[in-house]
């Protein structure tokens, strides 16, 4: 091989490796990726305390989806306007919903909950 060609190649793999290593990095990043959950005063403690252990389960396993994915289902997470979303648990037939913000990216906050009894919830101004 002439020396030109081997220039070329070694840029070749040299593109190769480090595209490898960037994927590797994003790749951890997401792994190690964990957001911290923050509580907005006790409401969401007193909502959590009036459920079951089942049903405690059940929104802790939709929180750790919340604290440690990148994207979670739509089936979990629903925006609600302005920065408001609400999560969504549905366990033994009963629908429960915790209300969150994200702060910086990073931090959620979560308000209240509550174990939604009608059809549709109507938000007003």
């Amino acid at each position: 091989m002439q020396s030109a060609d081997k220039s070329g190649m070694m840029k070749i793999v040299s593109f190769f490796v480090w595209g490898k290593v960037a994927q590797l990095i994003n790749f951890l990043y997401l792994c190690a990726m964990e957001r911290k959950i923050r509580l907005y005063g006790d409401y969401f403690k007193k909502f959590k305390q009036t459920l079951t252990e089942k049903e405690q389960d059940k929104i802790d396993y939709c929180l750790l989806l919340l604290k440690t994915q990148d994207r979670v289902p739509s089936k979990f997470i629903s925006y609600i306007k302005e920065g408001l979303y609400e999560l969504r648990v549905e366990y033994n037939s009963n629908i429960y919903r915790v209300f969150f913000i994200f702060d910086d990216g990073n931090i959620v906050v979560l308000f209240n909950g509550f174990q939604k009894r009608h059809k549709k919830l109507r938000l007003t101004k």
